[in-house]
């Protein structure tokens, strides 16, 4: 048996098919989804799981290159999650954000309810 913190099976296994330059995004609960990507909904209600939840997760089992967010969330909530949990975003409007979602490996969806809660996770490796 694989050990993990992660328990969601369909996730877990989405993850471990990850290679470098495979992003996954962490979406809020508003974001259009569109057709391709794998989705893992993890919305339950508004604010479960949160943005905060889940990018902690990912943050310790992930090996992250570099991340986007919309240019929207600087110096916000959003940004401050993302420099705790070591990750130094690059900016890109939100447009450009919701047009890199249909290359995306896996789209997460959360519960968040905080505007421009969305984050692309750029895989790296571990060598």
């Amino acid at each position: 048996m694989l050990k993990s913190e992660i328990l969601n099976a369909p996730l877990l296994g989405a993850l471990a098919k990850c290679g470098h330059t495979d992003t996954v995004v962490i979406a809020d609960c508003g974001l259009p989804i569109p057709q391709g990507p794998m989705v893992v909904d993890l919305a339950f209600i508004q604010g479960l799981l949160s943005f905060e939840q889940v990018l902690e997760v990912l943050a310790r089992n992930m090996v992250i290159e570099r991340s986007n967010l919309a240019a929207e969330a600087k110096d916000g909530p959003v940004q401050d999650l993302c420099s705790a949990n070591g990750l130094d975003p690059q900016f890109i409007t939100h447009e450009e954000l919701k047009a890199e979602l249909p290359k995306a490996k896996i789209i997460i969806r959360t519960g968040e309810a905080t505007p421009y809660a969305n984050a692309i996770l750029h895989c790296g490796v571990a060598f």
